[in-house]
C-alpha cells in the first residue's frame, strides 16, 4: 500500500514538470504565441522601395545617365558692346580669322536716300598675313565718358554672311543705317566715338565719330547693321 502511494506522488510529479517544460517552450522562440509582442531594434528597408536604396526610396546606384548644363552647345547669340558673333565658322575658320589687334576700323562717308543715314564701317587688314572676317559687327554710339547712347544696334536679316578674305592692306565693310531724325521725330545725341568690334572678337575698336546726332529713343529710333562684305562701301 505504501508502495503504491509513492507510485502515484512520482507520477504526479512527472505530469507536473512535463506541464512546466510545455509552457516554457511556448513563451520562447518556438512556434507558438507570445503572450506579448517583442520589439527589437534595426533598421528595416523602404517600404515597398529596393533593399539598396539609400533609404529615401530610391535605389543609390540609380543616375539620370544624361547631364545637362551650361556648357551644353546653343545656337543663340547676343548683340553686345563687347562682344559680337558671325553666323557659323570651323575651327579652320577660327584659326584664318582677323583678329582685332591686325584690324584698324574708320566710318566712310554717308550716302543717304530715301529718309535714311548710310554709313559704311571699314575695317582693313593692318596685318602681315592674310586673314578672314564674316557675319555682323558689334558697334554702339558712345559720350564722351564712354557711356553707350540707345540700345544696341539692330541686325539686318534677309541677307547671307560670306566669309571675306583680306590680304595686307585690304578691307570688308558693313552698313550702319539709321531713320534720319528730322524725319523720323526719334530723340538724338551726339557721339563723341562709335565702338566697333569685328566678328568673334571680344576687343573692339574705337573710331571718332563726326557725322552729328544719331537716334537714340522713340519712334524709328532703330540702328541696324547688315553683314561684311568686300570691298571699302564707297
Amino acid at each position: 500500500m505504501a508502495n503504491t502511494s509513492q507510485s502515484l506522488r512520482r507520477a504526479a510529479l512527472l505530469v507536473s514538470a512535463v506541464a512546466v517544460l510545455g509552457l516554457t517552450t511556448a513563451c520562447g522562440n518556438g512556434s507558438g504565441t507570445a503572450s506579448s509582442p517583442q520589439t527589437q531594434s534595426g533598421t528595416a528597408a523602404p517600404a515597398g522601395g529596393d533593399p539598396s536604396a539609400d533609404g529615401s526610396g530610391t535605389p543609390a546606384s540609380t543616375s539620370s545617365g544624361t547631364a545637362t548644363g551650361s556648357d551644353s552647345t546653343s545656337s543663340g547669340s547676343s548683340t553686345s558692346t563687347s562682344t559680337s558673333t558671325s553666323s557659323g565658322g570651323t575651327s579652320a575658320a577660327s584659326s584664318t580669322r582677323c583678329h582685332t589687334s591686325e584690324l584698324r576700323a574708320k566710318v566712310g562717308g554717308n550716302d543717304p536716300g530715301a529718309g535714311q543715314e548710310n554709313f559704311p564701317i571699314v575695317l582693313t587688314n593692318a596685318s602681315g598675313r592674310t586673314c578672314t572676317v564674316r557675319g555682323y559687327p558689334g558697334a554702339a554710339f558712345v559720350n564722351a565718358s564712354g557711356t553707350q547712347l540707345g540700345p544696341d544696334p539692330q541686325r539686318e536679316t534677309g541677307t547671307t554672311a560670306v566669309t571675306v578674305t583680306l590680304k595686307p592692306g585690304q578691307s570688308a565693310w558693313a552698313g550702319l543705317t539709321f531713320s534720319n531724325p528730322e524725319v523720323s521725330g526719334a530723340k538724338t545725341a551726339t557721339p563723341a566715338t562709335l565702338v566697333v568690334t569685328p566678328p568673334d572678337e571680344k576687343d573692339p575698336l574705337k573710331v571718332t565719330w563726326t557725322n552729328g546726332t544719331v537716334p537714340v529713343s522713340g519712334n524709328a529710333s532703330s540702328v541696324r547693321l547688315t553683314v561684311f562684305s568686300a570691298g571699302t562701301g564707297a
